[in-house]
C-alpha cells in the first residue's frame, strides 16, 4: 500500500522578553512522527509531505497522484493547497490541487481527512474545508463555523457498528480524546464510531473512490497520550487505510 500523508506539521516563533530586553525564536515540529512510524513498521509506503512543501512541491498531474493507493490530509488547511507560491507570489497559473485531488478520488482513490485545528473548519473557520472542492467528496457535512468542540475534561468515543470491517481487531475500550471537529454525517455515508453523540470516525463512497473522516487528532493535542499509547492505535489507522485504498 503507498500513501501520500499530508499536514501535520508547524512552524512556531516566540518572543521573549525578559525586563527591557526580548529576543525571537523558532521551532519547526511535524505531529505525525508517531503515526508515521507505526505504518512504516506495518510495511505501509509513505511518503510525507508536511504542510510547507504543499506550497511548492504538491503533484501538478493526475498522474503524479494515481501512485498512491490513498491520500491522507490531517490538519492543514484548504488555503495552503489553493495559493502555491507560483501563484501566489509569481501571479502563474497552476493546477488546483483541490480539483487534483477530487478528481483522483472519483475514478477510485482512497481519500482521509483527519480532524484538528485547521481540518473541515477549524479554528475560526480558517481551515475552510466546507467552501473547497473537496466539500462534496467528503462522507460528511460542515458546519459554516468554528466547529472545534474542547473537552479538557477527556471524552470517550463509542462504537455504533460493532461489526464494521474498520473494527477489526479493534478494542472496545476507547482512550480518551481532548476535543473534536463537530460534523454531521451525510446520509448514505456509515458512521461507524461517534463521540459526544458526534461523528468520530465516518466512512463513504464518491463515485468510484472510497473516502473516510477521522474527525479528531492523530496526534496531541486533542489525541491524548492515551490514545497514542491505545494497544489499538495503529490496527485502527491500517484498518481505515486499507478499508479506502484505491479500487482498481
Amino acid at each position: 500500500m503507498k500513501i501520500l500523508f499530508i499536514g501535520e506539521s508547524w512552524h512556531i516563533h516566540m518572543i521573549h522578553t525578559k525586563g527591557y530586553d526580548s529576543f525571537t525564536s523558532s521551532r519547526y515540529e511535524e505531529g505525525a512522527t508517531f503515526l508515521l512510524d507505526c505504518l512504516k513498521k506495518a510495511a505501509i509506503d509513505i511518503t510525507y509531505m508536511p504542510a510547507h512543501e504543499v506550497l511548492i512541491n504538491f503533484p501538478t498531474s493526475l498522474q503524479e497522484l494515481n501512485q498512491y493507493d490513498a491520500i491522507v490530509i490531517s490538519d492543514i488547511g484548504s488555503n495552503t493547497f489553493l495559493l502555491p507560491n507560483n501563484t501566489f507570489y509569481g501571479l502563474e497559473k497552476t493546477p488546483n490541487a483541490l480539483n487534483l485531488i477530487k478528481e483522483y478520488t472519483q475514478n477510485g482513490g482512497g481519500l482521509l481527512m483527519i480532524g484538528g485545528y485547521l481540518t473541515f473548519m477549524g479554528i475560526e473557520g480558517k481551515g475552510n474545508w466546507r467552501n473547497s472542492q473537496l466539500a462534496d467528496a467528503l462522507p460528511i457535512e460542515m458546519f459554516p463555523h468554528d466547529d472545534r468542540v474542547e473537552c479538557p475534561e477527556g471524552i470517550r468515543p463509542k462504537t455504533v457498528l460493532n461489526n464494521h470491517t474498520l473494527l477489526k481487531n479493534i478494542s472496545d475500550n476507547w482512550p480518551i480524546f481532548l476535543g473534536y471537529n463537530k460534523v454531521m454525517a451525510k446520509q448514505k455515508a456509515e458512521t461507524v464510531v461517534e463521540i459526544n453523540g458526534d461523528p468520530l470516525i465516518v466512512v463513504g463512497k464518491y463515485q468510484k473512490g472510497r473516502v473516510a473522516c477521522f474527525t479528531s487528532d492523530c496526534a496531541p493535542h486533542w489525541g491524548s497520550p492515551q490514545f497514542l499509547q491505545w494497544e489499538s492505535y495503529s490496527q485502527l489507522w491500517l484498518n481505515i487505510l486499507q478499508a479506502i485504498s484505491k479500487t482498481e
